[in-house]
């Protein structure tokens, strides 16, 4: 499978397994998983089993799950719509990382972070991670927080399948710029 077919399905999936499955009519159940044989027939893109198969395996970021009997497939997290992914609150490491665009700075440092139209904040384990994350939205700026910290203070902290840290808020007052004197 050529790299530009497969960054085309991808962003299809995230687009209708994330955000708007309503669009070509498929239906998610209330984890997220949807029959891998009704998207394909509803898609009208081509789409084959194997294809999705090569696209779960092979995204760098590991965006979707199949079920273990590969009849269902879903968005291992990113959702603006609500669904359950059954992830249990657990004790995040010493310190997570944000990425995002420097044109973004002011306002989280004012409001913290916040979910926007997703379900979660999105967090990194290590800054390389987090700064092609900020890079994607423009000139990146990474943020570090304390996250054991905030988890003793109470705060939920999730870890989806594919290794994204999630959490639904971060106050200001916890983030550090990176690179700026502390």
């Amino acid at each position: 499978m050529n790299r530009q077919n497969h960054v085309r399905v991808s962003k299809f999936l995230s687009f209708v397994l994330r955000h708007q499955p309503q669009a070509i009519g498929l239906r998610l159940d209330p984890e997220g998983w949807a029959l891998v044989d009704e998207l394909i027939a509803r898609a009208k893109r081509g789409l084959t089993r194997q294809l999705i198969e090569e696209v779960v395996e092979n995204n760098d970021k590991q965006r979707f799950a199949l079920s273990g009997d590969g009849l269902y497939i879903r968005a291992n997290q990113g959702h603006s719509i609500d669904v359950d992914l059954g992830l249990e609150a657990i004790e995040p490491p010493e310190t997570l990382f944000h990425g995002t665009a420097t044109r973004f700075l002011s306002s989280i440092m004012i409001q913290g972070l916040r979910p926007q139209n997703r379900q979660y904040v999105h967090l990194s384990a290590d800054e390389e991670t987090a700064i092609k994350v900020g890079e994607r939205h423009g000139e990146a700026v990474v943020l570090s927080l304390p996250a054991r910290k905030l988890h003793h203070s109470g705060h939920r902290f999730y870890k989806a399948a594919n290794g994204v840290w999630l959490t639904s808020h971060a106050p200001a007052d916890f983030l550090v710029q990176l690179g700026q004197s502390e």
